[in-house]
């Protein structure tokens, strides 16, 4: 692998400069906040363990910080960027940047919420500085979508970190922590402070970690029909999950039977219910109820 240039990745003065020379200002409306530290990129990468034989698909590039410290270490790295300017320029700029690794760049310019598919070998790792505003949808798409991604990495708001790493139990459980599970192992991976980025924005910022779990959740019942599950157990998240669910499975009863089935409290919530469990609650739909309400054995 060719070596970069020692002054290869951005520092402030350089994305000031770039964002200057293209006319850029960072949007609230697309959660823009571009990462000005080297230092800070390197540890991402190192923090999501980038191989030398990864694939990486970055999501949100911006100016190219992260490309660039990416791009150091991984065999590829194809990154998705939906802003019109910004997705016309980096090219250059890895190009002017890493004219050695450039070939091993690619870009698409598209929403990633619409990505269905990408130039080149599979992905291999997730790594991004994810947008606050889209963070947790655009996570579960290209899990969704990349099946071989094995390792992802994101930068996200620390709120929502704390979301996706919850366990059963804790008061910011819900839904974005049992989806996320339903694909990988999930973990707090670290913080980041407000002024390595610009625009600082007004909150701080935490690392997920996520390793794709090696043997999918065990269930006759399919990832869409769990999700509604999981989505109706939290719509109304103060309420029993007899109560809760009875939408879903067309009466209390009925709800209070798939419960019981699946082995779960009819007067347990939503917040203290693993993955696995959601998933035997939705195999458990059309449990027999009997003529008086209660649930059949």
């Amino acid at each position: 692998m060719s070596s970069p240039t020692p002054d290869a990745l951005l520092g402030p003065a350089d994305i000031r400069e770039l964002a200057a020379a293209l006319g850029v200002r960072p949007t609230k409306q697309r959660g823009q906040n571009f990462v000005i530290d080297a230092n800070t990129v390197r540890r991402i990468v190192r923090t999501a363990e980038v191989r030398p034989d990864d694939v990486v698909v970055e999501v949100g590039p911006g100016l190219g910080s992260l490309t660039l410290a990416l791009l150091e270490v991984a065999d590829r790295v194809t990154a998705v960027e939906i802003d019109d300017v910004l997705a016309a320029a980096l090219p250059a700029t890895v190009g002017a940047r890493m004219p050695a690794r450039a070939d091993r760049f690619a870009l698409v310019h598209s929403d990633a919420m619409h990505v269905a598919e990408l130039p080149g070998p599979p992905p291999t790792a997730l790594v991004a500085n994810l947008p606050y505003n889209v963070a947790v949808p655009v996570l579960l798409h290209m899990l969704d979508t990349f099946p071989t991604i094995e390792r992802t990495l994101v930068m996200v708001q620390a709120e929502v970190a704390d979301r996706l790493a919850a366990a059963p139990g804790s008061k910011v459980y819900g839904v974005p922590s049992v989806k996320a599970n339903w694909y990988a192992e999930v973990k707090r991976a670290g913080a980041i402070g407000r002024n390595v980025f610009w625009p600082a924005p007004n909150v701080d910022s935490g690392l997920v970690s996520l390793v794709r779990r090696t043997e999918p959740i065990k269930t006759t019942a399919s990832k869409r029909e769990v999700f509604t599950v999981v989505d109706a157990a939290f719509a109304q998240r103060r309420k029993t999950l007899r109560a809760a669910l009875a939408g879903w499975a067309g009466s209390a009863a009925a709800a209070e039977a798939a419960l019981v089935a699946a082995g779960v409290s009819p007067q347990a919530r939503g917040e203290s219910l693993t993955v696995e469990e959601f998933a035997r609650i939705a195999e458990h739909k059309d449990a027999r109820v009997t003529e008086h309400g209660e649930s059949g054995k």
